[in-house]
């Protein structure tokens, strides 16, 4: 057996038919690349590759979840404006009374510590705390 001479870069990159071999490849490259299909032709040649009973199956599961997920949007959607309403008429007036009588209270406090002086206004408020002495000492 005779040793293989070592090949210089050139032929290693060559096919082996030889340049002619190379521009032959280069003209198919080429062909292939004028072949323009859309991606919607490309997933339509994909899906024939598959049974008949496999795309009928696929299509029925898709159409089944498109609709779920449309029920499911229109039900949210509802859901949150019933919540919604339902908060802003049910308890929303009571949070305002509940602050109105906060700051009525809070008025009166401060008009009783302005006529009585601050030690009564607290005092009156205190729950607990003993009245005050009556009598001298």
């Amino acid at each position: 057996m005779a040793a293989a001479s070592p090949l210089c870069p050139e032929e290693l990159l060559l096919p082996r038919g030889g340049p002619g071999k190379a521009e032959e490849l280069a003209e198919e490259l080429e062909e292939d690349d004028e072949l323009d299909e859309t991606l919607s032709e490309r997933l339509w040649g994909l899906t024939e590759m598959f049974p008949e009973r496999v795309r009928t199956a696929a299509g029925a599961t898709f159409d089944v979840s498109l609709s779920v997920a449309q029920r499911m949007y229109r039900f949210s959607r509802a859901a949150l404006w019933i919540g919604t309403t339902s908060f802003m008429i049910l308890v929303l007036p009571v949070v305002f009374e509940t602050e109105k009588l906060q700051m009525e209270q809070q008025q009166q406090l401060q008009q009783r510590q302005i006529l009585l002086g601050p030690t009564t206004g607290l005092s009156g408020s205190m729950p607990g705390a003993l009245p005050p002495l009556s009598g001298k000492i």
